[in-house]
């Protein structure tokens, strides 16, 4: 009787105590509302049509995923507060955070919790640079961007005068900051160094200065929202000089703000996936929902179909295990072949210049 009794105990605890675990938890972070609203809506339905695809081949490990989202606000306090959510919440990777300056400070959270995290989008090298182990991105660094538009700059507008802003944000000074550090080694000095406001609605104060300096090429590093404004107040000034910025441009979001201004605006963006053939079937599904896949679109997808290709080829999801999976093994994504240095990073660095062009961007022939 007392075996049969320790037996039923046994039988309560695995069922009720300790229930199985019926689904595998991840977490999408990025700015789901406020003004880069677009781009968070890019990467949550990045994941959300990778965990389906994910699951209607079996799942991980033979369990269903279920993605949670969470607001960042792309705002250090409130990506602590998301991350913090999603680990209690019992997450065992996420797909973000889009911002530098949410992505570092959440990714304290995520090492002391042992849950994974990679970044479609962060740029700042500071990301991987920290040494946290369980931190990892799909994108090239800004040391690599602002590599290519420092030499870009001096190559073409090196005897002009050439104007850098920023808008003090990791992501944003990061960038500049590159940038102009290799327009120096190139043994160039720019004209104009300044931050500026984000978040207004209006930067024909910042223009009007640069036309009366005669600057000839403006170089932004910042987000789409301003530098669509800018382009917008240059063009409202009848003010023609040549508009130049990062990544963060390579959204459709740029030119409903910029309208006609967007036209002839350069910037670096990644290889765009939408190009890959093996994204080919994933962009036909989004653009069959009448969704167009740009922008860090396919790279939230990438994230979450290397993190459950690492945990099938661990058969775990012990954190140290997929971990090691990360680090030693290659990974055949929407995103192209890939894998990953010891630091998190992407082995191949690789920026392209694209142009706003017809009301899309193209790249540079």
């Amino acid at each position: 009787m007392h075996r049969v009794v320790t037996l039923a105990v046994a039988v309560f605890a695995a069922l009720f105590i300790y229930p199985a675990r019926a689904e595998v938890l991840i977490g999408v972070a990025g700015p789901m509302t406020g003004k880069l609203a677009w781009t968070g809506t890019q990467l949550k339905r990045g994941a959300e049509v990778a965990v389906a695809d994910i699951n209607a081949a079996g799942g991980v490990l033979g369990q269903q995923v279920r993605l949670i989202t969470v607001d960042d606000f792309c705002d250090p306090e409130q990506a602590v507060v998301a991350a913090r959510k999603l680990v209690a919440d019992g997450v065992v990777f996420v797909v973000g955070h889009y911002c530098s300056g949410a992505s570092i400070p959440a990714s304290k959270v995520y090492e002391a919790a042992g849950v994974l995290q990679i970044s479609p989008s962060s740029t700042n090298p500071m990301l991987t640079e920290q040494g946290r182990a369980t931190v990892f991105r799909v994108c090239s660094r800004d040391d690599a961007q602002g590599f290519e538009a420092g030499n870009f700059l001096a190559d073409n507008w090196g005897d002009r005068k050439i104007a850098i802003l920023h808008d003090n944000t990791t992501y944003g000074k990061g960038l500049a900051d590159e940038t102009r550090k290799q327009l120096s080694k190139r043994g160039v000095t720019e004209s104009v160094y300044q931050d500026y406001a984000p978040g207004k609605d209006d930067y024909s104060a910042e223009i009007a200065a640069l036309q009366a300096a005669d600057i000839a090429v403006l170089y932004v590093g910042g987000y789409h929202t301003e530098v669509a404004l800018m382009a917008r107040a240059a063009r409202d000034r009848g003010y023609s000089f040549q508009l130049i910025s990062g990544d963060d441009t390579a959204t459709e979001a740029f030119e409903l703000i910029a309208g006609p201004a967007a036209e002839g605006t350069l910037f670096t963006f990644v290889h765009d996936p939408r190009r890959n053939p093996e994204a080919a079937h994933v962009v036909e599904r989004f653009r069959a929902e009448n969704f167009e896949p740009d922008s860090w679109t396919l790279h939230s997808y990438g994230a979450a179909q290397t993190w459950a290709q690492a945990v099938g080829k661990a058969g775990s999801l012990e954190p140290q295990a997929v971990i090691a999976s990360l680090r030693g093994n290659q990974f055949d994504t929407v995103l192209g072949r890939i894998d990953f240095d010891d630091k998190g990073d992407l082995t191949t660095q690789s920026w392209v210049w694209y142009v706003w062009r017809g009301g899309e961007y193209v790249p540079v022939e």
